[in-house]
């Protein structure tokens, strides 16, 4: 390639990542946003993250698009092409984070006014602090090419599945205390899984970003620790 195609090329490499690094700090305000607006029960806050959710939609559009562009213009190869295809990866996992903070927007605005159990929320919130540090992490570990950030990040997703488990566990016990509380409980246990898949996209996000610097995939099977498929409570004993 001549002086001035490589230019252009680094240019148009530079200018997807941006996407991608825009497209990541818009999902973190998401999720933060809708954190927000379930503990406070803010349903205006709610209705502003679901109305906000097109346009990651459409930031996702245009990274696959101008990826596709790119390819069939330079045919890259080795890292050039591993940094496309990474973008494309990475967007569509930040895509879904976004839908996924919108879901908890959604259940924010369908619990209303109904009953809540006092201070039920706070293990709602901390699982969405782990999380919320862990996105942060791996948005920087792809802005700086570090493998390293990406495997602290997809070591720790174990924690944030021990903890929905223990979450699922308390919320399962409040429903069977009062009948009361099985409304909104339910749709706290909605968000919470939401939140546990928005950590398995930080996960997915640290194994792209690993095969970007290295070339090579993590292990087979990443680190889980979620045993909500299994939990019962024992009524005689709650």
């Amino acid at each position: 390639m001549t002086e001035h195609t490589v230019s252009a090329f680094d240019t148009e490499l530079s200018s997807l990542r941006s996407t991608v690094v825009e497209m990541g700090g818009f999902a973190e305000k998401m999720v933060e946003d809708a954190t927000r607006a379930l503990v406070r029960r803010d349903p205006d806050l709610a209705q502003t993250i679901i109305a906000a959710d097109i346009r990651l939609d459409n930031l996702q559009r245009e990274v696959e698009e101008r990826a596709i562009l790119t390819i069939a213009r330079r045919q890259p190869m080795a890292v050039d092409l591993r940094e496309i295809v990474s973008a494309i990866r990475v967007a569509g996992d930040i895509e879904r984070i976004g839908d996924l903070a919108k879901n908890i927007a959604k259940r924010t605005v369908a619990i209303g006014n109904q009953f809540q159990p006092p201070k039920i929320v706070v293990g709602v919130q901390h699982m969405s602090d782990l999380v919320q540090e862990q996105l942060k992490d791996v948005l920087d570990g792809y802005t700086q090419h570090d493998a390293d950030v990406a495997l602290a990040v997809w070591n720790r997703d174990g924690d944030i599945d021990a903890l929905y488990t223990s979450l699922f566990r308390e919320l399962l016990t409040y429903m069977m205390e009062d009948p009361r509380n099985i409304g909104f409980c339910t749709h706290l246990l909605f968000s919470a899984k939401n939140i546990e898949r928005i950590g398995d996209h930080t996960t997915n996000i640290a194994e792209t970003i690993n095969y970007l610097v290295t070339g090579e995939t993590l292990g087979p099977e990443r680190p889980k620790a979620d045993k909500s498929s299994f939990t019962t409570v024992d009524i005689a004993k709650s």
